[in-house]
């Protein structure tokens, strides 16, 4: 099983959306959005942001 995206609605109402591993464990979870296009629009954004991302380590 490969990584996917899950959009849900919280409790409030509002779309929010996860990531999982392949495995089942949730990897990132996003904030709540008040639109499905909205939610969306950030899984997008991370798909074309995450792979060039900076890492910072603030340890």
């Amino acid at each position: 099983m490969s990584a996917k995206f899950e959009i849900y609605k919280d409790k409030s109402g509002e779309f929010r959306f996860r990531l999982k591993a392949g495995n089942g464990e949730i990897i990132a979870s996003s904030e709540g959005y008040s639109s499905k296009q909205a939610c969306e629009n950030g899984i997008n954004s991370v798909k074309n942001n995450a792979g060039s991302a900076e890492i910072v380590d603030q340890t």
